[in-house]
């Protein structure tokens, strides 16, 4: 473990805590269980996703924010299955948004954890060493971290139509180059999130990635280099996908 001084200024050793916020429906994937319960493997996809972030060492504590009915069977479902002993694990109640949920969780971390990882549910097969990248990254020094890929597609910023399904005038072509695709976990010296999620108030859907927040405050944010296998599981599509990943890491490495 690191020697540096935590970027909180805390005395001690750097403590790491992961929140993971697992309170939404996920309506795209079809109606059914909350996206966060469906089976990938078998095994439900919160699941999965707690024990990628329980593989990196320097995480001991896993925070899942559960929906604000089902903590006891979120709590449950973690009892009934395996994962590392060395790692705490703890279920809390979350609110209506995302940006609520990631707050309950922030308020149920001990005083000891100066750096903090966000991690979506549906993003079940992130690997460790992603996960490794984003926490060194916070240790050496900086505020705020986000794992990111560059994009395959060129985008289009466009005028969004007023009925969907019409078309809709392109606006800007922005460079390619200069656009990431955000993944999770996303990694924080606590205060900065704890401030962020203060100070920070946004309107509907409230925030849907922490980082923004972030930005929000003026703090520097950087990028660390993603994964191609910590995609987010949102479409029937995307579970196929990720069924195919599992089964391939189960054949070839014994996962």
């Amino acid at each position: 473990m690191s020697s540096m001084p935590p970027p909180s200024g805390r005395p001690g050793p750097l403590r790491t805590a992961a929140v993971i916020p697992a309170a939404g429906r996920g309506v795209r994937l079809g109606p059914g269980a909350p996206k966060a319960l469906r089976a990938l493997g078998g095994t439900p996809m919160l699941i999965h996703a707690v024990r990628a972030m329980a593989a990196s060492r320097a995480v001991s504590l896993v925070v899942v924010v559960a929906p604000p009915d089902g903590a006891p069977e979120v709590k449950n479902l973690l009892d009934a299955h395996a994962l590392p002993e060395r790692t705490d694990y703890l279920v809390v109640p979350g609110g209506d948004t995302r940006q609520e949920s990631v707050g309950l969780g922030l308020d149920a971390l001990p005083a000891d954890v100066s750096v903090v990882l966000v991690h979506d549910a549906a993003r079940p097969l992130v690997p460790v060493d992603t996960v490794d990248a984003v926490i060194g990254a916070v240790r050496d020094g900086a505020p705020a971290v986000v794992p990111a890929l560059p994009l395959a597609d060129t985008v289009k910023e466009v005028e969004p139509a007023a009925v969907p399904g019409e078309p809709e005038p392109v606006r800007a072509t922005p460079v390619r180059a200069r656009l990431r695709a955000v993944q999770t976990p996303q990694g924080f010296d606590r205060d900065t999130l704890v401030r962020a999620h203060a100070e920070v108030a946004l309107d509907g859907e409230g925030a849907t990635d922490d980082a923004g927040m972030v930005e929000r405050l003026g703090t520097p944010v950087v990028v660390v280099p993603g994964h191609e296998e910590a995609f987010k599981v949102t479409r029937p599509l995307d579970l196929v996908l990720a069924e195919a990943v599992l089964a391939r890491r189960r054949a070839h490495d014994g996962f």
